[in-house]
């Protein structure tokens, strides 16, 4: 198999964009985003969507291709992103991917896993129970039922949870059980890069971005989507946290305080999932990129 695709993950902040553009630049290919926010047009500030100079220097796809009216998941994309793949493929040997949402990574890389039905009733109960009395009593259930999945998923995102816990409750096992290392039959071969750093660095990182972020319009913007505010893509970190402080809850200093804090907890269960695949080869965020690029090409086949 001569095609292959180069999945860059790494917590968020790490460095991931400038990385796949460079890596994109080198074998002249182009890149698809797998980062699940940066999907939707109206949001810009808040999901760091590459600057107009950076999506100039190399074609990208599935970056604010989507609106936040648009119903969109995981399964989806999948569809979209492979049907892209086959395309770009046709010109191109190699593919750059990039973005630090897993679930996403991995339905591109080995497919979804395969879930039960269950009773609608469970779904429809959970979210009556999120109405009345918030996500932290969903958090609680879900951690005693399946602890594995509460410390890897994203457990800001109230449909994730739901999800998960729907499973728990209607088949009576973990929604952990259900997952597998089944790869769907792809025509490519990944190469995995990952980017690391200190967690004190990664967390710098962050902090630094959220203050970038302030100063370019963050608040302006989340002002823009706040009648939108309960909209399933603006349950998102950056905008959930101004959102309550336009509601009276937050202090605009505590907001921004929060939007940090929930940022750095994002990035460890990032951390979380992506450390669980082996195949990942990680390189120090500030390793010469002519380095990765030169482990990227003694892995690579050229087409004869």
């Amino acid at each position: 198999m001569n095609n292959y695709l180069i999945s860059i993950v790494g917590a968020t902040a790490i460095g991931k964009t400038s990385l796949s553009i460079e890596i994109a630049k080198h074998f002249e290919s182009e890149i698809i985003s797998s980062d699940s926010r940066q999907f939707y047009r109206e949001m810009t500030i808040g999901t760091a969507v590459p600057d107009p100079e950076e999506l100039k220097e190399v074609k990208h796809h599935f970056i604010q291709n989507r609106s936040i009216f648009d119903d969109y998941n995981v399964g989806q994309y999948e569809k979209d992103a492979i049907k892209k793949l086959d395309e770009l493929f046709i010109e191109n040997q190699l593919v750059v991917m990039v973005g630090g949402s897993g679930l996403y990574v991995d339905a591109v890389l080995k497919g979804l896993d395969n879930f039960p039905q269950v009773d609608r009733n469970i779904r429809k109960e959970l979210k009556r129970r999120l109405e009345k009395d918030g996500i932290t009593s969903l958090h609680k259930q879900l951690k005693e039922l399946d602890k594995e999945t509460f410390q890897k998923i994203d457990i800001d995102n109230h449909r994730r949870v739901i999800r998960a816990l729907e499973i728990c409750i209607g088949t009576g096992k973990t929604y952990a059980s259900f997952l597998t290392d089944k790869t769907s039959e792809r025509n490519f071969t990944p190469i995995k890069i990952g980017l690391t750093a200190d967690r004190s660095i990664i967390y710098d990182r962050i902090n630094k971005r959220v203050d970038l972020m302030m100063q370019n319009g963050l608040l302006r913007e989340a002002e823009n989507l706040f009648q939108y505010k309960n909209l399933n893509a603006l349950q998102t970190v950056g905008y959930k946290e101004i959102f309550q402080h336009f509601e009276g809850n937050f202090e605009l200093d505590f907001a921004i305080s929060e939007i940090k804090k929930n940022t750095r907890r994002f990035a460890k269960r990032q951390g979380t999932w992506f450390r669980k695949d082996a195949d990942i080869k990680w390189f120090d965020y500030e390793e010469p990129r002519e380095q990765i690029i030169k482990y990227i090409e003694s892995l690579v086949t050229t087409k004869k």
